[in-house]
């Protein structure tokens, strides 16, 4: 259906003339009488009675102009949501990341950005690490917040992410300024799961160092092995973006022959995909905040840096 022509229908009915509306409408009279005539073609109605020189509603008419008026209003609704669109304004966002990056990287950030763009929706998907690619692979979500990188996608790092040991403070390696994975080699472990990085991380260091870990627990909890850690049961292995309690506990950064191990924290999208502007606004936004910002900056400083790659160009 011809928007132009319902508008201008819409129009000789408030105004009760041709005339009147052609004023309004910057149109001829011809043009006008014309696209009142297409819409009655396409309509198959009469949509008014021509009584000499004056036009009159038909009940149809009556009836379709309540119609139109509705119609005419939701287009211009629709144009105007483009427009914030297009700008930036308004939209939804859903943003994948494991629970402790939404615990300890997006919780204070979010509540500042809503404040910033009430228009946005985050949509927060909750996964394990690895599981992240998956994700962002099948468009689940629009960016997906991981210590991993994809030749695939496309990233911006926000935070170095190392991985360290939690002890008693009365465990005889506690006040060491890091600790090589192979001192690990005949303690007691508290290892998280599968579909956290950092196992991936700390299992691939065992497998170099030929050490095979002694595995108290398995767990999906960060903080229970934390609590078993701090009452001596065994040595917790977990990430910096993690916040580690102060109290009867020590983090320790994880090293293999001096270097760390760890990743960046990225923000990742899609390239194949469209990334709306709101998007990348908020990878602007969360990047800027993330300098300043970000879980295990006090613990990691004792550890050799770890090198930041390189950002994506234009």
């Amino acid at each position: 259906m011809n928007f132009r022509h319902l508008r201008t229908f819409v129009v000789v009915a408030e105004t009760g003339g041709v005339a009147r509306a052609s004023a309004r409408l910057n149109l001829s009279q011809p043009a006008a009488s014309r696209q009142i005539q297409a819409l009655e073609s396409e309509l198959g109605v009469s949509l008014f009675d021509r009584i000499g020189r004056r036009i009159q509603l038909t009940s149809e008419g009556e009836d379709l102009l309540r119609h139109s008026r509705r119609l005419l209003s939701e287009a211009d609704s629709l144009a105007a949501r483009a427009g914030a669109l297009k700008k930036g304004e308004t939209g939804i966002l859903r943003v994948g990341a494991a629970p402790q990056v939404i615990e300890n990287t997006l919780a204070a950030f979010l509540t500042r950005y809503q404040r910033r763009h009430p228009g946005i929706g985050v949509r927060l998907v909750e996964d394990g690490g690895t599981r992240q690619a998956i994700r962002l692979d099948r468009g689940d979500v629009h960016l997906s917040i991981m210590a991993a990188h994809h030749e695939r996608f496309q990233s911006r790092p926000l935070y170095p992410v190392y991985c360290l040991a939690v002890l008693s403070n009365e465990h005889r390696l506690s006040r060491s300024r890091t600790l090589e994975v192979s001192e690990l080699a005949n303690e007691p472990l508290l290892l998280l799961g599968a579909g956290f990085g950092t196992r991936t991380w700390f299992d691939a260091a065992c497998s170099v160092a030929h050490i095979r870990p002694r595995v108290l627990l398995e767990s999906g909890a960060p903080h229970t092995i934390m609590a078993l850690a701090r009452e001596g049961y065994g040595i917790a292995v977990i990430s910096s973006s993690i916040v580690v309690p102060r109290e009867r506990v020590r983090a320790v950064p994880l090293v293999q022959r001096g270097a760390v191990i760890g990743d960046w924290m990225r923000i990742t999208w899609d390239s194949g995909r469209f990334l709306a502007r709101y998007a990348e606004q908020f990878v602007d936004e969360l990047a800027v905040h993330c300098r300043s910002n970000y879980p295990g900056r006090e613990l990691i400083r004792r550890a050799p840096p770890l090198p930041r790659p390189k950002e994506p160009s234009g």
